[in-house]
């Protein structure tokens, strides 16, 4: 389907038309007739598929056609996170740019000023985390009493960064009458219980919530723990890498291989949450325009990042939960490009593989870089001790079993 089909606002279609959409993904496709008809909808979907259009384009199509004189804010979003909340609100300013609607961004490691300014100005969008939400609702900065659509974007992070408690306290202090929009990469028990707890007989959207793209080209380089960070530096030298995601499981770990692409003289920049706003704002907006070829990032900071053009996503160390390695990947191949996503993978991480070929129900290519020497002795430090291989042959052996088992 395309946006063209629908009867929007000229100046929504317009705007569309100007930001290079034409034809809707799947849950843009199922989810937007549903909004337009002011229906709760509870959508289920993977990150990289389009939610962020699926929630505005119904919500503002409201607005336009329901003028209202009041300064209060009309549309809620809540993202766990204060990239999304930036994201949400410039998608929102351009959808909205010949109109008369106002959206401001809320949310934390910013000052409050500027924010209490435009919300006691009078807004129509708000698009919060709910920490700096719930600052100034407590200082009387903003009055939610005329809010007709409410927004939880990314529901299962919220879910993750124990935000539910706060998402309760705010949705208990708005109007009854609203319609509900909840979106979600995954739907674990609690997100379904808030969202019978605050929906009325929401229609429910489930999109292939397990599986990546097919458009990604998937690949395992096993390699000793040792030699990861110069496997991915001749990846980088030989492949047409763009513009690389990489994830590392800690905020240490990001830091240490930063400065290592740096002093390889790879453009790369860090993301992990103990950076300010203005530094996390700096690399997102290097690695977008380009002068950072390399971003390395935990998982909660990337969680939602929204940039286009990421040609390849890699797992630097491989997730612990199956579903966060769905998350990852699906960074790339946004809006059904290409991409390429690659796992480095040491011994002691292998049994992490076999949980998430289960979970995709297929084994992943395994590759090798040609003219890189794999047979580096393995410095003395980094060495395990004997009854350390003995644990990890045991434990390897009867994974593999498992997995043919189950095959």
């Amino acid at each position: 389907m395309r946006f063209t089909e629908f009867d929007l606002n000229d100046t929504l279609q317009e705007a569309v038309g100007a930001m290079g959409y034409e034809e809707m993904t799947p849950i843009q496709a199922q989810a937007i007739p549903l909004g337009l008809s002011r229906r709760d909808i509870v959508g289920c979907a993977p990150t990289g598929t389009g939610k962020t259009l699926a929630f505005l384009l119904p919500a503002l199509q409201h607005l336009l056609e329901s003028p209202s004189k009041t300064k209060k804010p009309r549309i809620l979003v809540l993202e766990p996170t204060r990239e999304l909340a930036i994201q949400v609100d410039k998608e929102a300013q351009k959808l909205t740019a010949s109109t008369s609607l106002r959206s401001v961004a809320v949310y934390g490691g910013a000052g409050m000023r500027q924010q209490t300014e435009s919300l006691r100005n009078g807004v129509d969008i708000v698009a919060a985390t709910p920490g700096r939400l719930m600052d100034h609702m407590r200082r009387r900065n903003v009055d939610l009493s005329a809010v007709e659509i409410l927004v939880l974007d990314e529901a299962d992070r919220m879910l993750d960064m124990g935000f539910v408690p706060d998402i309760i306290w705010i949705i208990e202090r708005l109007p009854r009458e609203r319609q509900t929009m909840l979106f979600s990469a995954t739907m674990p028990p609690a997100i379904a219980a808030l969202a019978l707890r605050f929906q009325h007989n929401p229609e429910t959207i489930t999109l292939n919530q397990d599986r990546p793209p097919e458009a990604i080209e998937q690949a395992i380089y096993a390699v000793p723990k040792h030699l990861k960070t110069g496997l991915l530096i001749a990846m980088l030298g030989q492949m047409d890498v763009d513009s690389m995601l990489i994830f590392t499981q800690t905020k240490q770990a990001a830091d240490v291989l930063a400065r290592q692409l740096s002093d390889a003289d790879i453009r790369a920049a860090c993301l992990h949450g103990d950076f300010s706003q203005q530094e996390r704002l700096a690399a997102l907006e290097g690695f977008r325009s380009g002068k950072y070829r390399v971003l390395v990032a935990t998982n909660v900071a990337a969680r939602g990042l929204d940039v286009e053009g990421i040609t390849h996503v890699v797992n630097y160390d491989v997730p612990e939960q199956p579903e966060d390695y769905i998350h990852r990947i699906g960074r790339t191949a946004r809006a059904d490009a290409a991409g390429d996503a690659i796992t480095l993978v040491t011994l002691d991480e292998e049994r992490l593989i076999y949980r998430i070929e289960h979970l995709l129900g297929r084994k992943i290519k395994r590759r090798r870089l040609p003219g890189f020497n794999y047979d580096v002795p393995t410095p003395s430090w980094a060495r395990p001790s004997a009854q350390a291989l003995m644990e990890r042959a045991t434990r390897s052996q009867s994974l593999a079993e498992r997995w043919r088992s189950m095959r």
